[in-house]
Order: structure tokens, then sequence, then C-alpha cells
């Protein structure tokens, strides 16, 4: 039996739209939080095609629906253009009927210039779980090495096939049926290629070479994973500190199981090559989701000079900065904070963390040092990115 997860994602007050990878539980979490809403799961080709035929049953189910009620749009880049009649309805009624829009592709609303309701729906995100929403109760090389996918952590034994079957379904679903790519092969390619590379400074012309495609159509790739939000680009930090900066940005995968899956390595051992980066796609996809799930606001991004000092992670709201540097060690060493220090010396960063897999919490100058899964619990309850 699947383990039920209980989510940190609070449900908004007013109607909104929900995005989030494909596997990331955003229909479970409506289902659990919306039970008695009016559902149209736009994934069941019935209903696409009843409402692609007759679009106006959409508005004559939801006006059979008393005053206050919660309508699901489940997978509505399938059919945008029933966002011009939420739009109407929304207009004409006011708050009568609140809706819950939900989508794992972003890139047909943005293609096709659609109705995004000016506002009338605030924007919310779903990711993979959480170390709070798994109570911290976790392997950490498990996840490193299978992610935090709900169907992969309620049914660990078959994490492995469970991951291979998400990369085929992503291929087809997302990418072969909305017509996204033209040659699938090329694609797969490129998917390989920049797993390997993730969590690092990209390379297109390379990545275009490697994979026998133009750069353009790399750059296309890129924005495919960026719109369907399988991937992250993080961008450089530059604030003129005293030594110059690297402008170019690094992408990561949403999740270090995938990650590894279209990398090939599943069925391989956990690599000590592997698990810095691993460990920073973990450590991000936590930053993003608090950020998300507590409503923060700010940007994230690192720092890094051609000589090579870098900080992994640097969040800012206006004049705020805190700087979080990750080690894949289970010792701490002083060195291994020396940019962030510097950077808090020159009062360019307000504060700083320091994350390792090590089990004792340190202090080192400025920085505090945690183990991982205390970092994540800090996280969670506010205490990092203030």
């Amino acid at each position: 039996m699947l383990a039920m997860f209980t989510r940190l994602q609070p449900l908004p007050e007013r109607s909104f739209f929900l995005f989030g990878p494909r596997g990331t539980g955003k229909t479970t979490w409506l289902r659990h939080v919306l039970p008695d809403a009016l559902w149209f799961d736009l994934l069941r080709t019935q209903t696409l095609l009843e409402l692609s035929r007759s679009p106006e049953l959409f508005r004559q189910q939801v006006e059979a629906r008393p005053r206050g009620s919660w309508v699901v749009l489940d997978e509505v880049q399938r059919l945008p253009a029933l966002l011009n009649e939420v739009h109407a309805l929304i207009a004409e009624r006011g708050r009568a009927y609140r809706f819950a829009l939900s989508g794992s592709s972003a890139r047909k609303l943005k293609r096709h210039d659609v109705n995004l309701l000016a506002g009338r729906a605030i924007n919310r995100q779903l990711f993979p779980l959480t170390a709070a929403e798994l109570s911290y109760d976790f392997d950490a090389d498990s996840i490193l090495r299978f992610g935090l996918l709900p169907q992969i952590r309620s049914d660990p034994d078959y994490a492995t096939d469970a991951l291979e079957a998400y990369v085929a379904n992503y291929l087809r679903e997302e990418i072969q049926q909305e017509a996204l790519v033209k040659r699938l092969d090329s694609f797969a390619r490129f998917l390989q290629i920049t797993a390997l590379m993730n969590g690092q400074i990209v390379n297109v012309a390379g990545i275009a070479r490697d994979a026998a495609v133009a750069r353009p159509t790399v750059q296309g790739y890129f924005e495919t994973l960026t719109d369907t939000l399988i991937g992250f680009w993080l961008p450089a930090w530059q604030r003129r500190a005293k030594v110059k900066e690297v402008a170019s940005p690094k992408f990561y995968l949403f999740d270090p199981g995938v990650a590894r899956a279209l990398a090939g390595r599943l069925r391989e051992p956990l690599e000590s090559h592997e698990r810095g980066f691993l460990l920073e796609t973990w450590v991000l996809h936590e930053l993003r989701a608090a950020i998300a799930y507590q409503n923060l606001g700010g940007e994230l991004r690192y720092w890094r000079t051609p000589a090579g000092s870098e900080v992994d992670f640097v969040w800012t709201r206006a004049n705020r900065a805190v700087g979080i540097e990750v080690k894949a060690s289970p010792t701490w060493r002083p060195e291994f904070g020396a940019p962030l220090k510097g950077l808090i010396a020159q009062r360019i960063v307000k504060k700083g963390f320091g994350v390792y897999t090590g089990t004792a919490e340190l202090k080192d100058g400025p920085l505090r040092v945690l183990p991982l899964k205390r970092f994540l619990q800090v996280l969670a309850e506010g205490e990092v990115l203030t």
C-alpha cells in the first residue's frame, strides 16, 4: 500500500494556478484538500474531447454548483481555451466560484498567449517531497540515488523501475504528445548529456556538439525543460565584490533521482563524483520549496569568481542576502567556507550557513555549520531565509 504524505503547501483562499512537474502529487494533493470540488480531469480523453467540442458544458456545470464551490481543472494546459470561460465566470460572478488550475507545463500557456486571468488567480507550485514532509525520516544516500518523488518514497523497493518508467513517460507524454521537439532521439541524447552536467555551468556550444544538434536547437531544448518544470536555471549573483565575478548560469534538474535516471546511472552504485552535485540538487530543491511554501519571495543565485572561489547558493530579497555552502563531506574544513566568510566580512552577505554530511553542529567564524538533517529542519522552521 502506497504511503500518504502530508504536504506543506497551504490551500489558498482564492483561485490559483498550481504548477509542478509530473509525479509531484498535484492531483493527489488537490483531491485531499478539495474533496468536494467539481472536477475536470483533462488527462482523461473523454473529458478532453467533450469540453473541446462543447466548452459551454464547463460553464453549465460550474453554474449548477452552490456559491463558494471549488472547481478543479487538472492539467489545464491541455485545453487552455477553458481559461477564457474561467475568466468570464470570475468577471461576471466575482468570487462565487473558486478555481484550482493545475498543470505540469506552462509552455502551451506561454506559447499561445493564453489568458492567464490578469491576476485573478495567484500562482502556486508543488515540488517533490521535502524532508519535513517525510518527518525527517530518511536515508540520505537513498534520496541522492532515487530522489523525492512521492511514488518513489512511498514504494522504495521499486524505485529503479518507477524512475525509469517516469523518464520514459516524460519523453512520451510531455514531449512527444505535445510536440515540443521535432526529433525525440536528439532530445534524448541532449537529456543524458544535460543530466551528466547537472549542477554545473552550462556550455551550450559544447552540449550542442556532444548531442550532434545545432546550438539554437539546444537553447530550445533548455527552454522545454524549464517550461515543463523539469529543469531550473540558477543565475550567477553579481554584487561587485572586490574581485571579478562569473556571469554564466548553472542548470539543475528538479530532483536528484530524475537526474540519475536521465543520466542512465540508476542501476549503478552512488559514486563519490556524483555526491556533491546531487546533494546541491537536493538542497536547492528544499530551498525552492521553502521559498514557495513559506511565501518568502526573493531570488536564489550562486556566486563564483574566475579563480574558483564559489558560494553554492545566495538568497536575496531587498537588502538581505543569505549564503549557503554545501559539502558532501562528513568532515567540515575551514577552507570550505572561506569564500562565504569573505562575503560576510565585506558585509555583502548578512549571514551564512555551512551544510555537510557530518553529525556535529559547528561554528566556523561567522558561519553556522549544520549537519544536513538539522539544516533542513532549521530551513523548514523559517530560521535560514530571514
